[in-house]
């Protein structure tokens, strides 16, 4: 069976609804959509609408109130649903849901940004080595992994629409770069670029200068799927034409 997966950094669920998300949802009717950054605790959320359109939905909010935060709708009830990866520091900030449907995990991730200053830079790179970590004693119990969201890095230059300018900016340090590296030589595809492999497209614009007009852009999502899951890949790309948020979501389809 075909699923598609969207996932959406939606720079604030409320905002997004006010902008015509709904409707949209129901024009599209995905299988399941994981949202990153919503930035609303459960309670601010008018979920009825969500239930609706059919889907179940599970939300993993930020202590902070109106930061960060990731919900994960479905509508097919997943046999397990996990919030957050056990690490108090990132639990807090509601960064991962995980959502299990027989022999499939899927996790709904928002890692976190640099670009304000050096100490969440240095959060970052705390989150990518315990992620790293932690991902590899999952994938020995859970074999097949599908890992989106907002991972706030661009890969290579093609995925980024001014490598050489943007070489000491967060997002696209050198370190950041390797470890993607590193995520992609440890059993997991980049679905998008395996799919599209020479195509140029972003997933995220600064709301400066004219820069989505421009497609001046970043691609910072991705759908990670490990190896035993590569195969079953039939789809993935950007859904530019959705105007919710600074991001596009981003889709997979895959059967399972």
């Amino acid at each position: 069976m075909s699923q598609r997966i969207i996932s959406y950094n939606i720079n604030g669920i409320r905002a997004g609804i006010k902008k015509g998300l709904l409707e949209w949802m129901k024009e599209e009717d995905f299988d399941i959509v994981c949202f990153q950054e919503t930035k609303a605790q459960p309670e601010q959320i008018d979920t009825g609408a969500f239930e609706t359109m059919g889907y179940h939905h599970y939300w993993h909010s930020a202590e902070k109130k109106g930061y960060s935060g990731v919900g994960t709708l479905s509508k097919r009830e997943p046999d397990d649903v996990i919030l957050g990866c056990g690490i108090e520091k990132y639990d807090r900030e509601g960064r991962i849901i995980r959502t299990d449907f027989d022999d499939v995990t899927l996790l709904n991730c928002y890692f976190p940004s640099g670009t304000s200053g050096d100490e969440r830079q240095g959060f970052k790179m705390e989150f990518l080595a315990d992620f790293f970590r932690w991902i590899k004693e999952l994938k020995a119990e859970r074999p097949k992994l599908i890992i989106v969201g907002d991972y706030n890095i661009a890969h290579t230059e093609i995925d980024i629409h001014n490598p050489k300018g943007n070489k000491n900016n967060s997002g696209f340090l050198p370190e950041e770069r390797e470890w993607m590296t590193k995520w992609f030589s440890s059993g997991f595809t980049d679905a998008y670029r395996h799919l599209n492999p020479e195509k140029v497209e972003y997933s995220w614009w600064s709301y400066r200068a004219g820069a989505r007009k421009n497609n001046k852009g970043w691609r910072i999502d991705y759908q990670s799927v490990s190896n035993p899951l590569k195969d079953k890949l039939q789809k993935a790309g950007q859904l530019n034409e959705a105007v919710h948020s600074d991001h596009c979501p981003v889709f997979v389809e895959i059967a399972w």
